[in-house]
């Protein structure tokens, strides 16, 4: 193989390639450059666990290869990737051939791919004039698996491997509690079989383990797939156990039989049966597709709650239905030409740290911003992310300059997963923290306990300001109309100095000012005045008291009649109270024995803005007699308008318990918008009663 240094040099230069308009010849070193780039690629990321790389820029230069080789057949090396499958063999485990090959599935990346799919399809079977029934599995994200079961008992267990022949890993998989050491295939007709699947492991269940190795000083697992893949080859099966590995079987290979075969018809009467026989399967309830509008539907759904699903997920995998329509689309040496993978929108890209910029937040603490390069990530462009601290940037070992792997946690917030140095030209350069306030120049101070630097200067400009939103965004008073970038022009303008100032604005003035107008004024105004009325919890929490959440303000808005009765509250009044503790006790302390905090107040109830508990504000509690929901079982499904967790809570204080799945324990399935194959199966089990959010609240008395 070539020297890292310039295969990774070569990859940059091949990505930015792709950015352009491809003209001119193509050479036999053009070949070999790109062969040898995905070799190196594929070895990063199979057999080093290590990858230098997107996967999106992984698929992106497999295309670009495809399509070369296409053009310039003479060209096509024998070892090149579309040539094989994936190769993750290691020498510590015997190799043990697989009874049918195992092949790649081809890509797709959007409805113009599935089309194009669904067309070649139809033509290869002579069914253009039909409308195809296809199966649309989740492409779960973990370690690819082989099953065999000889006479109704597991024989053998092994990964992909090279296609051909796998690790065999039966010890590993005999710790698998979703894997059944014996199932009754023989009640089919069937005496042996080979299964296809994925190891992987629950996300609520990664983030369990890996606060158990962090208890022990163990490594931080960097994410499910790795941490999945790493334990199928481990020699202790013990390891698998603690891992919580769980693995979906989703295809029947191959088939012995022992008399006369008795085929079925689709591949959804297949995973039917893995059901019945116990194994973890996609839901047959909801895979069915008739026409590919109707995948393309299914897909896009998919995408959209890709988070919501309990287990990590990069794709969707469509399949012809009808096994004979398989048979008749046949196999390419690289894929079957049944199958495709719709791949989700990237998660992760690659992109470069350009410079580093320190925000003040609300209660001083220095954040620094990372500004990169302009990314495409997961249907939005990247330019800046947030670095957390010093500790996380010295952790990540990040430097002006860096080729960086971003991901979006959530599809939502930009993360830096790691720097790569080995892209390091020389030119880069060490971030340098500050040491004094980038707004107001006071010296800024770090406390042995935290890993934030500080500035203590509550007077600091930048504090202000970032309070002053902190008090109107949804969360704290919810002034709809007064965000971040109205509230920094009104400060520009002198309008807003202060918390108070948003109460005595001049909507006269307001509606002069361009981009406004009457209309948005008069809507502003009355945003503001229904913010007056918010409970007494909505206020403590927009006071941007150090330490003090939504939950605590919540807890303590409970146990007074007016804000100003902290004034007089000592730190044994707080820590009496389940949930609060010392610390967050002397910060409520400091803050109402602050003399300019407490005028603050004072202000605010001149304006008008309530500072006394409500009927929100009281405990809504319910004791084992008159609790409306005691005994039940409860989860929610779509969309809701009030925050999930709160919902749950409700639910909870209710006398209900929530269950994280439909199943015949379950007695009530809340519903909201797009709720989905949750919905479908509670309504499929007749048993289920289903409610509104509405009809929810109603049954609690939640007003």
């Amino acid at each position: 193989m070539k020297d890292k240094k310039l295969l990774l040099e070569q990859t940059k230069t091949l990505l930015s390639r792709l950015a352009e308009t491809q003209e001119g010849s193509f050479s036999k070193n053009d070949m070999d450059e790109l062969v040898d780039v995905l070799h190196f690629h594929e070895n990063q990321y199979y057999i080093q666990d290590s990858p230098l790389i997107a996967d999106y820029e992984y698929d992106r230069l497999y295309k670009y290869l495809e399509q070369k080789e296409l053009e310039n057949p003479s060209l096509k090396r024998i070892d090149s990737p579309t040539q094989r499958v994936s190769v993750d063999l290691i020498s510590e485990f015997n190799s043990v051939p697989h009874l049918s090959p195992m092949l790649s599935l081809a890509n797709s990346y959007d409805a113009d791919d599935l089309k194009d799919f669904d067309a070649q399809v139809k033509k290869w079977t002579g069914t253009e004039n039909q409308t195809l029934q296809y199966a649309v599995e989740p492409k779960y994200d973990g370690g690819t698996i082989c099953l065999v079961y000889d006479e109704d008992i597991l024989v053998r267990a092994a990964t992909r491997g090279n296609g051909t022949l796998g690790e065999e890993m039966t010890h590993n998989a005999k710790r698998m509690n979703t894997i059944p050491l014996r199932a009754l295939f023989s009640k089919y007709g069937i005496k042996k079989v080979e299964l296809r699947g994925e190891a992987l492991i629950p996300l609520d269940k990664f983030k369990e383990v890996n606060a158990q190795r962090e208890k022990e000083g163990l490594e931080i697992l960097a994410n499910p797939r790795n941490a999945a893949t790493g334990a199928l080859r481990v020699k202790d099966s013990r390891e698998v156990s603690k891992r919580k590995l769980e693995a979906f079987v989703y295809q029947i290979s191959y088939i012995e039989w022992i008399d006369e075969p008795k085929p079925w018809t689709f591949h959804s009467q297949g995973i039917k049966i893995l059901d019945s026989l116990g194994f973890k399967t996609p839901d047959t309830n909801e895979i069915i597709c008739q026409g590919i509008e109707e995948v393309i539907a299914k897909c896009d759904y998919w995408q959209s709650i890709r988070d919501e699903y309990a287990y990590e997920i990069d794709g969707m995998v469509v399949k012809v239905d009808n096994l004979a329509l398989q048979e008749e689309s046949g196999y390419t040496a690289h894929h079957p030409r049944w199958a495709i993978a719709y791949k989700f929108k990237a998660k992760q890209a690659t992109s470069k740290l350009l410079q580093v910029e320190f925000q003040v937040g609300k209660i001083g603490s220095i954040t620094p911003v990372a500004k990169i390069e302009p990314t495409p990530l997961a249907g939005v462009t990247v330019s800046s992310i947030t670095l957390h601290n010093e500790d996380f940037i010295r952790s990540k070992d990040l430097r002006i300059g860096d080729t960086i792997l971003i991901e979006r946690a959530g599809d939502v917030i930009p993360y830096i997963v790691k720097s790569f140095p080995e892209y390091r030209t020389g030119d880069e350069t060490l971030i340098q923290f500050p040491t004094h306030c980038p707004s107001c120049n006071s010296v800024l101070k770090k406390n042995e306990s935290e890993a934030a630097w500080k500035c203590e200067n509550t007077l600091c400009p930048a504090q202000i300001l970032q309070r002053i939103i902190h008090h109107a965004s949804k969360d704290a008073m919810d002034i709809e109309g007064l965000g971040k970038s109205i509230i920094e022009r009104f400060n520009e303008l002198g309008w807003i100095q202060n918390i108070a100032d948003i109460y005595r604005l001049d909507y006269e003035k307001i509606a002069a000012l361009e981009g406004f107008g009457t209309k948005s004024a008069e809507n502003l105004k009355n945003a503001i005045e229904k913010a007056k009325n918010n409970p007494l919890q909505r206020l403590l929490y927009s006071l941007s008291i150090p330490l003090l959440g939504q939950k605590a303000s919540k807890t303590l808005a409970q146990y007074v009649e007016s804000i100003f009765d902290f004034c007089e509250w000592q730190t044994e009044n707080y820590t009496a109270i389940k949930d609060i503790g010392p610390v967050l006790a002397g910060e409520m302390e400091r803050f109402f024995s602050n003399e300019s905090q407490v005028n603050l107040l004072n202000e605010l109830a001149e304006l008008g803005v309530n500072t006394r508990q409500l009927e929100e504000d009281k405990p809504h509690q319910f004791d084992q007699e008159n609790a409306p929901l005691l005994g039940k079982t409860i989860l929610f499904t779509g969309s809701l308008s009030i925050d999930r967790k709160k919902a749950e809570k409700l639910a909870e204080t209710a006398g209900a318990k929530n269950i994280s799945a439909v199943s015949k324990n379950l007695n009530i399935l809340v519903v909201g918008e797009n709720a989905g194959s949750k919905l479908t199966k509670a309504q499929s089990l007749g048993t289920v009663v289903i409610w509104t959010e509405d009809e929810f609240l109603e049954a609690i008395n939640y007003k």
